[in-house]
């Protein structure tokens, strides 16, 4: 009984994140039937607590690609997904094996989180609490995007990224000033066009 209540606890805590960052939704109820975003995240969630036991990897590995049909969305089972992340439209983004997510995290579609390397171990991005990854922007490798930074759409981040800069462009590069800074004075809205989607 516990175990049900937390797991009802954790999908009303990701439909109101939904629903504050997106400004489409109309409800709980719209949010649950139509965003494939959380559709990915709570099969993930399934699929991951299966991936820690042996015997459940094959099954795990089989629901991760059902949900990537569905909706477009691949999430390897064996990704680390912290709270409340949201997955704007979704179509497109690829969380690899050894990606660690942390909470309150923003995805637009078409988003990588991938590897650089295909030796055991460590291989693709660590993404800290409150980051915000812009459209088609590709993570690669064992890097670090500190908590509340910014990626712009379709930059190639190679590099760690600290805590409150902001990276764009291909490769990225990198600026203090996270989502305070930019979100708070008028303006700087289009100081860096890059991160509006």
């Amino acid at each position: 009984m516990h175990a049900v209540k937390r797991m009802a606890g954790a999908v009303l805590e990701d439909l109101d994140a939904a629903i504050a960052r997106d400004p489409a939704a109309t409800g709980r109820v719209q949010m649950a039937l139509v965003s494939p975003g959380l559709h990915a995240l709570w099969a993930h969630r399934v699929a991951h607590s299966m991936w820690r036991h042996d015997r459940g990897r094959l099954p795990a590995r089989l629901l991760s690609q059902w949900t990537r049909a569905r909706t477009g969305i691949e999430i390897h089972p064996g990704a680390t997904i912290g709270r409340r992340l949201f997955i704007d439209h979704g179509m497109g983004v690829v969380i690899g094996e050894t990606a660690e997510v942390g909470d309150d995290v923003m995805m637009y579609h078409a988003v990588t989180l991938g590897g650089r390397t295909l030796s055991a171990g460590k291989r693709h991005p660590t993404v800290e609490d409150g980051v915000t990854i812009g459209v088609g922007a590709r993570v690669l490798g064992a890097v670090t995007i500190g908590a509340g930074a910014q990626i712009g759409a379709n930059s190639v981040v190679v590099k760690d990224v600290p805590a409150e800069h902001v990276a764009v462009g291909v490769p990225a590069r990198t600026r203090p000033g996270g989502q305070q800074r930019i979100l708070g004075l008028p303006d700087d809205l289009y100081a860096e066009p890059a991160l509006w989607i």
